[in-house]
């Protein structure tokens, strides 16, 4: 993992200072070297801060072809490297390093945009061809790493980060109109930004720059199988069979490293699988991480620690208090760049912390089960309310199961369930057929974040509907249309919250902020495909979850993790600890001077909330969490990153 920078201005305009600035700002990201490249004429330059992970002694970037023409540099990695480097090398090709990064810039030789197809892990990567005078940038299948691109003028400038785009001159100022997506959907757009001008590579994406002008191209989706077609006549012990086999190998290939690898370790089943897969290919104890928290329904540590000696891995609690949390909220949020509803984020910054404390570069985490096989209790809510079979004409049954999904995940109020009145969700009915949970659910959040904007921003966006706009941006006619409501929240929720939020704030942004390399075998995209194939009932029977995941791991889990559901990651809701240090620096700051400056709520009714709080019940409190979440973090970006207060209309070429 690394941070990469890059840019071309057709025109010569491209200067060694803001390339080494950009560059130097992502010194978290690789503090092992920075180094850049700048071309002769001064029209493209690329800039790497690398993080030491494959090839310690000869791996330096940016990385040239034989002849100098194209040159790489890349952040993540690619797995499966030695077997097509052995290939590169029978076919001609002289590889200057023993990285893994290198396989990307001969296979582009080859293949050209093609090459993307032999490219199996979470990467994204900037190509200068001299041949053809373009630069070539892409990003992985799911949006593990990330990739950000704006316009200053006539340069078009690329970074894994927002923040190393500021350093090299872009404004720093919020997009309004993803701010009220995020609103209603808890995060921007797959390829939008929370800030004025700054895009995304989307998830699945490359983006290619010539002449001045940018192309953004589609490599890959998820192209779920439509309703209509016969379903796979697998059984389950035939699903579970592959299913252990590829995920065992996309295990095993994310343990090559020339560091040492440990796992993040909780007690769900996502990351006590990959440790007890993990386990099997490592003679000597792995070392797991486990979060530990001071209310007994969000702690897991026992659990953890039985699953750890199952493994015989070497079990590292960390404990976290509030205080922890609010010591560190601020910086987290920074690294994010994105708005939180729930401190989890913040216990993941300090998960990293220590992992890095104790000497490691790489861990094996579990994200990306629950977005692969439902794992969430709102895709179990969607398959109860929207899935044809025999309980669909059950009203009192479907409404029993409800309730008792809703009893078992009483943590999960307000963030993954629905909860109170919400914004309308028409327009996702009337194209869909259906409005999926979790999107519900942020329509609750959403109602309750818009009885609190300022009166202008009211004005702004009063009849603008922002389900309308998010489906704007998706192929719906050839992604959604025609799939299994369960299969198209899934879609849903892989190209907003996944990228966005999942794999930011509670992945890269965290473990890079502490210079770790996070792993994620369930994102091997050989294993997404066999997962999206899947009848929906190997994925949730009845109200148990990751069916086929609880029989492929069943030989290296507990009895304890087996049989438990899902318990989402979440840290205990700030108005629940009064006297905590996190609710303080809540009270503090939304009635202090930063949201003050924050362009979207109004003070008095934020005060006002703050004072109901104490009259709230528990389950009331919990509810709230998220929104209260939101306006902290929106305040401490806001001054974290130095948010410009003033709005003025630029124009910058459309991407």
């Amino acid at each position: 993992m690394c941070g990469i920078v890059g840019m071309y201005g057709p025109r010569g305009a491209v200067g060694a200072d803001e390339l080494e600035r950009a560059t130097g700002r992502l010194a978290h990201r690789g503090p092992d070297g920075q180094r850049t490249w700048l071309a002769g004429d001064g029209r493209v330059g690329l800039g790497h801060a690398r993080l030491s992970i494959i090839d310690l002694a000869t791996g330096d970037q940016p990385i040239a072809s034989e002849d100098e023409c194209l040159r790489i540099v890349v952040n993540g990695e690619f797995y499966d490297f030695e077997r097509i480097q052995q290939d590169l090398r029978r076919r001609g090709h002289q590889l200057r390093t023993r990285s893994d990064s290198e396989i990307a810039l001969h296979l582009y030789e080859e293949r050209g945009t093609a090459s993307l197809e032999q490219l199996r892990g979470e990467f994204a990567f900037m190509l200068w061809d001299g041949r053809e005078d373009r630069l070539f940038a892409a990003r992985d299948r799911f949006g593990i790493k990330p990739l950000y691109y704006a316009w200053r003028g006539e340069v078009l400038l690329l970074a894994s980060e927002a923040k190393a785009l500021f350093a090299a001159g872009i404004p720093a100022r919020w997009d309004r109109t993803a701010f009220f997506g995020a609103v209603h959907h808890q995060a921007p757009p797959q390829d939008r930004s929370l800030f004025e001008g700054v895009h995304q590579v989307p998830p699945g994406h490359y983006l290619i720059a010539e002449a001045g002008a940018i192309r953004l191209a589609r490599y890959w989706d998820f192209d779920y199988p439509r309703a209509d077609r016969a379903e796979s006549t697998r059984g389950d012990a035939e699903s579970a069979s592959e299913f252990h086999r590829v995920l065992d190998e996309a295990v095993r290939l994310r343990l090559r490293a020339d560091v040492p690898v440990g796992c993040y370790l909780s007690g769900g089943l996502d990351s006590c699988a990959v440790l007890g897969l993990a386990a099997t290919h490592r003679a000597d104890p792995i070392r797991a991480f486990t979060l530990s928290f001071d209310r007994p329904e969000y702690d897991e540590t026992a659990i953890a620690r039985e699953m750890a000696t199952l493994a015989n891995a070497e079990f590292h609690p960390i404990p976290i208090t509030q205080s922890d949390l609010a010591d560190h909220f601020a910086a987290a949020v920074a690294h994010a760049e994105t708005l939180a509803i729930n401190a989890h984020g913040v216990a993941k910054y300090l998960l990293s912390r220590a992992v890095r404390d104790a000497g490691y570069k790489v861990v094996l985490t579990g994200e990306g089960s629950d977005e692969i096989l439902a794992g969430y209790p709102h895709f179990r809510r969607d398959l109860l309310l929207h899935h044809p079979g025999p309980t669909e004409a059950d009203a009192v049954s479907v409404q029993s199961l409800l309730g008792e999904l809703a009893a078992r995940n009483p943590v999960s109020r307000g963030l993954l369930l629905p909860d109170g009145e919400a914004t309308s969700l028409e327009s996702l009915g009337t194209a869909l057929g259906f409005a999926a949970s979790w999107l519900e659910t942020g329509a609750t959040q959403a109602h309750k974040l818009r009885a609190l904007f300022a009166p202008d921003f009211a004005a702004e966006v009063a009849g603008r509907d922002a389900y309308r706009e998010l489906l704007e941006g998706l192929d719906v006619t050839g992604q959604l249309a025609g799939r299994a409501p369960l299969n198209q929240s899934l879609y849903l929720w892989s190209k907003v919250m996944l990228p966005n939020y999942v794999l930011a704030f509670l992945g890269d942004r965290m473990e890079m902020a502490h210079s770790i390399e996070g792993r994620l075998p369930f994102l091997d995209h050989h294993v997404v495909e066999l997962a999206r194939d899947l009848p929906v009932d190997q994925k949730i029977r009845g109200l148990v979850e990751k069916f086929v995941l609880r029989a492929a791991a069943r030989p290296v889990l507990t009895a304890t993790v087996h049989a438990r559901q899902k318990h989402p990651f979440t840290t205990p809701p700030v108005a629940l600890a009064p006297d905590g240090r996190l609710y303080q620096l809540l009270q503090d700051t939304l009635r202090g001077p930063a949201l003050e400056s924050l362009p979207f709520f109004d003070r008095p009714r934020v005060v006002a909330l703050l004072d109901e709080l104490p009259a709230m019940d528990d389950g009331r409190r919990t509810a709230y969490d998220m929104p209260l979440m939101f306006l902290l973090s929106a305040c401490v970006m806001q001054e974290g990153l130095r948010m410009a207060t003033d709005h003025p209309r630029r124009s910058s070429p459309a991407p």
